[in-house]
């Protein structure tokens, strides 16, 4: 089923009934599973993709997924930092993060993004709880690159706080902020961030909601979209540089997913009418999977 027609037919009532049943085997195959969708921020300052997301993650709850949503904010972060005079600056899809910026950074990211998030999914039912990294040693970083300033690299992921909340009933809304054995706090990279997180959790699947359809062959050609590839195959095309700076952190984490036992990664436009829904639940899915062994029809 098309993309247009999943979304009109979950407003149409005539042809709903064709979009639930087409969806059954998906609901059935991946009820009890963990799905850790990472939702960029760009995908969260257009208030219909977000309206979407938002409910997209609580239809997943509502069916027996268990999804835990990790969230960047780098549009948000960008727009207070000029708003407050300091720069932007990024090296290889890295923002560089100086006290001031790291700042500004926990504050939108914990402050902000987070809680608007939390409180979008629990107008549907109180279901959704807001964590940063920083709490209960969920992410433990060390320094990137001292050329990066603050920010980190996970070393440990408290993966038995997410069981404890999934156990719960709850969807685990996380924030890419980590501290060190110091205490010190850390911007993380929220691609690499998912990416770790779903690792360490175990997770079915790793979704990226982003802003661009996928992995592209050939970045000239909008025809190049690869729709599914295994990690030998996109390592080599990162190794050729055909993925560009803001794509290559999504290519590196779904490759270290994967081979970290994560069964698939997906890269998707998070901009498409229900594009998370698309992707678990039809037979066409949206974006570029990145899979070990190719999943079977259910």
């Amino acid at each position: 089923m098309s993309l247009d027609l999943f979304a009109k037919g979950l407003s149409d009532p005539t042809m709903r009934a064709s979009v639930l049943a087409e969806a059954v085997p998906y609901v059935a195959r991946f009820r009890g599973k963990k799905i850790v969708v990472k939702a960029g921020g760009h995908s969260l300052t257009d208030p219909k993709v977000t309206e979407d997301f938002i409910s997209d993650v609580f239809l997943m709850h509502t069916l027996g997924m268990k999804p835990v949503v990790v969230h960047g904010g780098g549009p948000q972060i960008t727009e207070w930092l000029t708003k407050l005079g300091l720069g932007a600056e990024f090296k290889n899809g890295h923002r560089v993060t100086d006290a001031a910026s790291l700042e500004v950074t926990r504050m939108v990211l914990v402050g902000k993004v987070n809680r608007d998030i939390v409180s979008g999914i629990n107008k549907h039912a109180p279901v959704a709880l807001g964590i940063s990294g920083e709490d209960v040693g969920l992410l433990t970083v060390v320094q990137r690159d001292p050329e990066l300033g603050f920010v980190g690299d996970i070393t440990e992921v408290n993966a038995s706080l997410i069981d404890r909340l999934l156990a719960e009933g709850l969807i685990p809304v996380v924030a890419t902020i980590g501290s060190d054995r110091t205490g010190q706090s850390w911007n993380i990279n929220a691609d690499l961030g998912a990416s770790a997180l779903a690792a360490a959790v175990g997770a079915h699947k790793l979704i990226y909601l982003t802003d661009v359809p996928g992995i592209f062959r050939d970045l000239s050609n909008p025809t190049s979209l690869i729709s599914q590839t295994s990690p030998e195959e996109l390592e080599a095309i990162i190794a050729d540089g055909s993925i560009s700076t803001g794509m290559l952190p999504k290519a590196e984490g779904s490759l270290r997913a994967v081979r970290q036992g994560v069964m698939s990664a997906h890269i998707v436009d998070g901009s498409l009418p229900h594009a998370l829904l698309v992707e678990l639940l039809t037979d066409a899915g949206v974006g570029t999977m990145i899979s070990q062994l190719k999943e079977d029809n259910p």
